[in-house]
């Protein structure tokens, strides 16, 4: 079973920058692609971005992002921690919400870890 802990998140402001980071702990060996989805209210979980350590179904060091997010958010990948960071930058009110992160030997939700999850909140 992998455990993942994530840190981070807050309140900002719209045009303020966050970053977010996640663990997996466990039988991690088994990690192969890290990402983060997130949850507004009312509204259902959506992928915001993911990245593979190694090659799978995409190239090692690929990463996919939302088309909501990108050129604003940033994954990077730790291989020797089996840690990933979201780096979120330029915020936007639509970008509040609660973010997981979850990992897997692919990136298929059914066959995915979940953490418990950190609050975004973009607000003036």
């Amino acid at each position: 079973q992998v455990h993942l802990a994530e840190s981070g998140g807050g309140s900002v402001q719209p045009g303020g920058s966050l970053k977010l980071s996640c663990v997996a702990s466990g039988s991690a060996g088994n990690v192969n692609t890290m990402g983060w989805f997130r949850q507004a209210p009312g509204k259902e979980r959506e992928v915001v971005g993911f990245t593979y350590f190694s090659a799978s179904y995409f190239a090692a060091g690929s990463t996919y992002y939302a088309d909501s997010v990108k050129g604003r958010f940033t994954i990077s990948q730790d291989n020797d921690e089996n840690a990933v960071s979201l780096q979120m930058n330029d915020l936007k009110p639509e970008d509040t919400g609660m973010y997981y992160c979850a990992a897997g030997r692919v990136w298929r939700i059914a066959s995915l870890s979940w953490g418990q999850g950190t609050q975004v909140t973009v607000s003036s």
